[in-house]
């Protein structure tokens, strides 16, 4: 090979074109070295705490002085103009998209008003604005306990802190409204020192404990699902714990399979509600998101919750977890494509795929329910017995509980979906169970007719058969509104003006 120079002297051109070159690249790096030390500056000036506060400051603003671009995303929670095929931030009236739901918690606060979530910003606006929180209500729903604000914002853990777990699950909802004021946000996830992520609600530890595990060994990929899962879950109100309290319980004793918890309920013989027109003794599941994520090809493989819903971006040179909770399918590239090679519109059709084939099943057993909930009644009104009735109002007792399960976590016909579609049909055997035993009731009390199916084509026809008057409590919501909340935000400002937040 001739030496370089010998190369060079011959094609005087080519030195040339190697000195403008080297230029090139001498002037790239250098911008580059630039860039990179004015961001590194950025990103030491923008993690510099601005305020010192305690871990119980449950106001978010507080929080955001310091982690400006966390607090940024966090409040794009309030926008709800995303919809996707069937959920998203939009509000979402559930019962007048499905009256079905009217019938299958008749007795209970959901057949008054039930709407799809929307962002973590609304949090205290929806549980204040609900139906199922203000008036009078039946023997079977009860005023709503103080235990229903726990999932509700920081101002949880801090009053926790003040008056004890225990006093704070005591008394009504409307007690302690004065107190929770802050929606979902920073205290509830991190620690004030060290922004680790930390457990805030007393329940997840407690039902880790009861099955012989630590939760502070949990790795932090772990803890981006754990501190989700504090309120993403199954639970119920424990009333024999502590006297006077409704004790939030998660019933994992046995496992967080529909089955083991079922198994958990039916010892203890708890039940949410007497169905109305059934007189079954009712499960209602909250939002097992986390049982189901458990269960999927997700979680098998090491994805956490945050992967997915609170992906990394970055921003002036500093990489961080966007805090704008919400669907992956509005923000598959920073989700899903991560990982995924497939063009956005062919995941978003993958997901619909599998929510249609499980929603298609899942109104079958909406169907399958209301008729076993109709058909009881008229048992009933023929005279049967309890005796008679036991294994019936079991089965449909867990039918619905299958339903409900999967109905209420919100995402698992794509969390889990082969396990989703495992509940559902086993819950339409149950159904198809409990109906057959009522025809064998109904040929013994001489009954060889069809019960006709309900006329519920809209939430205000099924609330009027399960005699609901929603006008009525319509109006008595409003003045319940009408004469604690300015109250509540009254207390709130005063109380706001002894917390102390240093400069």
């Amino acid at each position: 090979m001739k030496p370089i120079q010998e190369s060079i002297g011959k094609k005087p051109m080519l030195g040339w074109a190697i000195f403008l070159v080297t230029l090139v690249v001498v002037f790239l790096l250098g911008l580059l070295a630039s860039s990179i030390m004015e961001r590194r500056a950025e990103s030491v000036f923008a993690y510099t705490p601005q305020v010192k506060h305690d871990q119980w400051e449950p106001r978010n603003e507080v929080w955001g002085q310091n982690f400006p671009r966390e607090f940024e995303t966090y409040y794009e929670t309030a926008d709800t103009t995303f919809r996707s095929k069937y959920n998203g931030s939009a509000m979402i009236d559930m019962l007048d998209v499905d009256p079905r739901l009217v019938v299958l918690w008749a007795g209970y606060g959901f057949s008054k008003e039930y709407n799809q979530g929307r962002g973590h910003y609304y949090a205290i606006d929806d549980v204040r604005n609900i139906l199922r929180t203000g008036g009078p209500t039946d023997e079977n729903d009860g005023p709503m306990p103080a235990t229903c604000w726990t999932c509700k914002g920081p101002d949880v853990p801090r009053l926790m802190n003040e008056i004890g777990v225990a006093e704070f699950y005591k008394g009504k909802w409307a007690g302690k409204g004065s107190e929770i004021v802050n929606p979902i946000g920073c205290a509830d996830c991190h620690d004030a020192e060290t922004m680790n992520l930390r457990i805030s609600r007393p329940a997840l530890i407690e039902a880790f404990e009861r099955q012989g595990k630590d939760i502070s060994k949990a790795t932090h990929q772990e803890m981006r699902s754990l501190v989700c899962a504090q309120c993403h879950v199954e639970y119920y109100f424990d009333k024999k714990r502590v006297e006077g309290a409704n004790y939030l319980t998660l019933p994992w004793d046995k496992g967080t399979s529909v089955e083991a918890m079922e198994e958990y309920y039916d010892e203890i013989e708890f039940s949410d509600w007497t169905h109305k027109l059934s007189k079954a003794p009712m499960l209602k599941a909250q939002h097992p998101g986390y049982e189901i994520y458990s269960k999927g090809i997700h979680a098998d493989r090491g994805v956490s919750c945050a992967d997915c819903h609170m992906p990394y971006k970055s921003e002036g040179g500093q990489k961080f977890t966007d805090h704008h909770i919400q669907s992956p399918l509005n923000n598959v590239s920073n989700s899903c494509q991560v990982c995924h090679r497939e063009e956005t519109d062919k995941l978003i059709q993958n997901v619909y795929t599998r929510q249609d084939q499980i929603i298609g099943n899942r109104d079958k057993l909406e169907e399958l329910l209301v008729r076993a909930h109709v058909e009881a009644a008229k048992a009933w009104d023929l005279g049967a017995t309890e005796a008679e009735m036991k294994s019936v109002l079991m089965d449909i007792r867990h039918g619905q509980w299958r339903w409900d399960y999967a109905a209420a976590s919100h995402g698992g016909s794509f969390h889990a979906p082969t396990e989703i579609g495992r509940v559902i049909s086993t819950g339409i055997v149950r159904a198809q169970e409990a109906r057959i035993s009522l025809a064998r009731i109904f040929a013994k009390y001489g009954f060889n007719e069809e019960v006709s199916y309900p006329d519920i084509a809209t939430k205000a026809k099924a609330q009027k058969f399960i005699g609901l008057d929603i006008d009525k409590l319509n109006k008595e919501k409003a003045e319940f509104k009408k004469n604690l909340i300015p109250e509540w935000e009254k207390k709130a400002k005063e109380r706001e003006s002894t917390y102390e937040v240093k400069m």
